[in-house]
């Protein structure tokens, strides 16, 4: 029976995808049937029925930001649509409105900061840099892996982490890579020569992928 791949896949089919027919999994996920598709496409509806329903309440809220709003209130606001964009970044389908309309309205929010900043150069230089910082994470985000792996209840499994990387490509490898510390990735690598190791029909991606690690080091 064929299988019926959503064309923009959420975090649980894109990660049962990764399985199929890879020899850097173990033997017996290799093989996707229609059921464990259809499960996993229907997780993926449902986080972003549940996604959708939480970013109606949040843009409420920040429509109903009073001029007077206390910064506490105006920051928190802030990092529940920064968490929101991480959010969108791993559902099913074309979420880029979405996107664009969390940007529009943290810039909304960082205009009110910024007129509580004043004049202050310290305030208004950690503002700037601030929005620098945003500005290179979203751009990792362009990278579904990353949103995955960033997710608190990630699909992927700390056994699936080093199969997960070396079957990426190499640009989200590169992105990926960034949110690991030298320490995470120098265990990534011996985790990776061991795995290697013991799949002697490893493909040459996977293989280029290990040497792109090693550049990491």
């Amino acid at each position: 029976m064929s299988l019926r791949y959503s064309q923009i896949p959420g975090q649980h089919e894109r990660h049962l995808r990764k399985k199929q027919d890879n020899p850097l999994f173990p033997e017996a996920e290799r093989q996707i049937t229609p059921e464990q598709l259809e499960e996993a496409q229907r997780l993926d509806h449902e986080a972003l029925t549940a996604f959708i329903t939480d970013f109606r309440t949040l843009v409420h809220e920040v429509a109903g930001l009073s001029p007077n709003e206390g910064s506490e209130v105006i920051l928190g606001l802030k990092e529940r649509l920064d968490q929101a964009y991480e959010q969108a970044a791993r559902m099913v389908d074309d979420q880029q409105e979405t996107q664009q309309a969390i940007t529009r309205l943290v810039g909304v929010i960082m205009q009110a900061v910024r007129r509580g900043a004043g004049t202050d150069p310290v305030a208004l230089q950690e503002l700037a840099d601030e929005e620098a910082a945003r500005q290179a994470h979203y751009a990792l985000l362009e990278y579904p892996l990353v949103a995955d792996l960033l997710d608190p209840e990630s699909v992927i499994g700390e056994q699936e982490l080093v199969p997960t990387l070396l079957s990426a490509s190499e640009e989200e490898l590169q992105a990926a890579c960034s949110l690991f510390d030298p320490q995470q990735l120098k265990s990534l690598v011996q985790r990776a020569e061991a795995l290697l190791d013991t799949t002697p029909d490893a493909p040459e991606t996977a293989k280029a992928r290990y040497r792109q690690l090693l550049r990491y080091l």
